[in-house]
Formats: C-alpha cells, structure tokens, sequence
C-alpha cells in the first residue's frame, strides 16, 4: 500500500529560475561567508581561487544551495554600507555564475538593493533576510519584483543590539505569530515563494533556541518550508563548553533532531556531516512510513 500525503512525505517545492526544486526531501544550504569577521569561518575564504575551490569541494559532498554572505551578523558584527557589501558580493558572484553555471545562489541580505542588484546583474536565485523585511521597509516589494523565493527569518533586535538579555512571554507562539502577520504581508505584495527561518541564535538564548527546536514542526501549519541554521552556534557551544570549532559533533546531532521535527534546508558550514544527517533521518522516517501502513 502506497503511503498517503503525511506529515514525513508532503511535497513542497521552491520555483528556481523556472526549475521547481523539491524540498520533501531536505536540501542542504553551504555557507560562504566573504567577510573578515563571521563568527566561525570570517576571513577563511578571501581569493578567488580559494573559493572556487572551497565551492568544488562543498559540491562535491552534497551542497544543494550555496548561500553567499557580505554582511557578517554574528552578536556585535560591525556594520558595513551597502556599497561595500556590493564590492565584495560581486566578483564572487560573477565567477560563481561563470564557473558553476548549473549552482543554486543564494545571496545572504536585508537590503532590497543589495537584492535587486545580484538578481538582475548575476541573476542570483534567492534571497536570505535575516530582517525578514524589518530592516528595509522597501524589501517586500522589490522580491514581489524580483519573483524569486525569500526566505524570511526572525530576529530580535538587530545584528548589533539582538543578544542583550533577548526577552519573550513564549517564543514559540510570538515568533508564530510575527510569521503570521509577515505571510500576509507578503501575499499582497504579490511573493509567492517564501521559505521561514525561525532565526535560531538571533534574539534568543539558550533555552528560546531549545523550545524552538522541541516546536519546529508547529511551524508547518503555514504549509512553506522552514530553513534550520544551527551550525556552529553558540546553543550548541554554550551547553558543551566548547568553542565553534569543536562543534562539529555537537552540530550534526542538533541537525538530527531538526529534520526530525520537520526542517526543509539546512544551512551548514559542513556539508558532508548535514548529508549523511539528512540520509540517515531520511531512512528512518520511510521506516516509520512503512510501518505504519504495514
């Protein structure tokens, strides 16, 4: 007996370039970060052949979408203008256009003109806003132009201000309902594809990042699909005692239990870990299927 439309096997789907990409199957989000100063990898990836090379080998392991990012937003992260995220987006995205003609970009702003720009210029496929809007009043009616999938994140605060003593009644329910009021906001803007980021690291501590991930699959009642970014991240280090370095482990068990509770797209530093995470879930969701239909 063929298993039904459920929870473990609803179909959703992003429209990339006219190419729809299926996400019932979680898809696995590279970071490269072009900046001096991101809390894990800053300044790791400053030539061009490097990142060529960086992008080959994260391919390589099962890289589905690479998420480029000019604008470090780790807690205190200095501000950059806009022209200066532009420098630094732009020679990386050429080559990447140029090199990897096939590669799914997307492109980490809260600028609707940062986002205009790689769209049209470098024909970037995404657009990742850590703002989810609150940060530039004008963004949702340039993706409403641009008509390439968002994804929308929740933050508290800003880069600079989001982890002094981050407050919620219950966070779970107000970031719902923040995504709520966001949802409509965008439908009459005209977006059509929107991907939620419930923004784990962002305005939260410890225990907010932890309520989130027991609740991760309350958010599939907006029926899009949600991006997990756990990597590396300070819920992870700050439980284990340990730096961003020595995370990995730490990393891929907190993957575990979000594609467990439903996650779409993990954004990673390490690529191949996040696979064989996805494979492994992936097997024991099907065996839970087919179980239960036996």
């Amino acid at each position: 007996m063929q298993p039904k439309d459920t929870f473990f096997s609803r179909k959703q789907t992003i429209n990339c370039g006219g190419e729809l990409i299926d996400l019932s199957e979680p898809k696995i989000m590279a970071i490269l970060n072009i900046t001096p100063d991101s809390f894990y990898d800053g300044g790791k990836h400053v030539s061009l052949k490097d990142i060529k090379s960086h992008i080959n080998n994260l391919i390589q392991e099962g890289a589905d979408i690479i998420d480029v990012g000019a604008y470090s937003s780790r807690p205190g992260a200095k501000d950059v203008s806009a022209e200066e995220e532009l420098e630094r987006l732009s020679p990386v995205l050429e080559m990447l256009r140029k090199d990897f003609s096939k590669l799914i970009i997307s492109v980490d702003t809260f600028r609707s003109e940062v986002a205009q720009r790689v769209v049209e210029d470098f024909n970037v496929d995404i657009i990742n806003d850590i703002s989810a809007g609150d940060l530039d009043k004008d963004m949702f009616k340039t993706m409403a132009k641009l008509q390439v999938p968002y994804i929308m994140m929740h933050m508290q605060g800003t880069p600079q201000t989001m982890q002094k003593d981050p407050q919620y009644k219950n966070v779970v329910q107000e970031i719902m309902e923040y995504f709520s009021k966001k949802i409509d906001a965008l439908k009459l803007s005209g977006v059509n594809d929107v991907i939620l980021d419930p923004g784990f690291g962002f305005g939260k501590t410890v225990d907010h990042n932890f309520q989130l991930l027991k609740h991760l699959s309350d958010f599939k009642l907006f029926e899009l699909p949600v991006l997990v970014g756990v990597s590396r991240k300070s819920m992870i280090n700050k439980v284990l005692e340990i730096s961003p370095d020595k995370a990995l482990n730490g990393t891929t068990i907190v993957h575990t239990m979000a594609l467990l509770n439903g996650a779409n797209i993990l954004r990673v530093h390490d690529v191949k870990e996040a696979k064989e995470a996805i494979l492994l879930t992936s097997k024991y969701k099907q065996t839970c299927i087919d179980n239960w239909y036996e």
